[in-house]
């Protein structure tokens, strides 16, 4: 087997010196696949995310253990800037578009780095209208006064323009309609069959989540509690009860409860 286009190797984070936020998590995500990392809010991926794409700086993080490869090479130490030349762009949670420019512009300027020419940016732009005709519609559009779901487009759009080998997408689905969540998971998938990207992404919605990714890790508390491929994870009985609300019917009792909490093995 070809190794990993990204290994994340029992790395620690802590925050402002003081609070240990990743305790030893470990990762890999392969070339041309979909891995998901899953949990509920505050588990860890947020910062997971952000210490591959090296914006823990900015949040006054830092990662004080462990290693970080993408194609073996180390990144821990490397800038922002850096890891968009290597071709890993990150859509941030809350989608981020700058409200005062239009879709057209907040998608050009995720080809601000390229440097292959105004053709190519040109062609990039056209494939992006292509996979998000609902963008082209809109292109000439203030970002302020288009709807989340067009908002979360733009975001993916944006990060596509800079013709990356790898995304990583945070919490795609927060705040969209069950059908527009659906419909970008579904172009996350075109995305990654026609165009080989690899998509390492953040997501409470663990059932949609599975649907469409290769691979899955589940964190609790900063650690890595289970993982597999998304098949098996979505047949786990654990997984079932604890994270796609399946199965645990017949509890009925305070009592119950607080047995099925401790069946959580891996908290131990």
């Amino acid at each position: 087997m070809s190794p990993p286009l990204l290994n994340v190797n029992s790395i620690e984070v802590i925050y402002n010196h003081v609070i240990l936020v990743l305790k030893g998590v470990s990762l890999q995500v392969p070339e041309g696949r979909i891995v998901a990392l899953l949990g509920g809010n505050g588990a860890g991926k947020t910062t997971t995310l952000r210490a591959v794409s090296n914006l823990l700086a900015g949040e006054r993080g830092d990662v004080t253990k462990g290693s970080i490869e993408l194609r073996g090479e180390r990144i821990e130490k490397l800038s922002p800037a850096a890891m968009v030349e290597r071709g890993v762009i990150q859509v941030m949670e809350g989608r981020h578009c700058f409200a005062h420019l239009t879709i057209e512009d907040n998608l050009m300027t995720g080809a601000y780095t390229r440097r292959d020419g105004k053709a190519a940016v040109a062609q990039t732009l056209e494939k992006v209208y292509a996979y998000f005709p609902r963008l082209k519609t809109r292109r000439g559009s203030l970002a302020a006064y288009t709807s989340g779901g067009e908002q979360q487009m733009c975001a993916i759009g944006r990060a596509l323009m800079a013709n990356p080998r790898m995304v990583l997408l945070d919490e795609p689905s927060m705040g969209l309609a069950p059908q527009i969540v659906e419909e970008v998971f579904e172009i996350v998938r075109d995305l990654n069959t026609k165009e080989g990207t690899t998509f390492l992404l953040a997501e409470q919605n663990t059932n949609m989540a599975l649907r469409y990714a290769d691979y899955g890790y589940i964190m609790e508390s900063g650690r890595i509690v289970m993982d597999g491929e998304a098949k098996a994870l979505r047949e786990n009985e654990d997984v079932k009860e604890f994270y796609l609300g399946m199965g645990g019917g017949d509890r009925k009792s305070f009592k119950d409860v607080k047995s099925y909490k401790r069946r959580k093995r891996w908290l131990a």
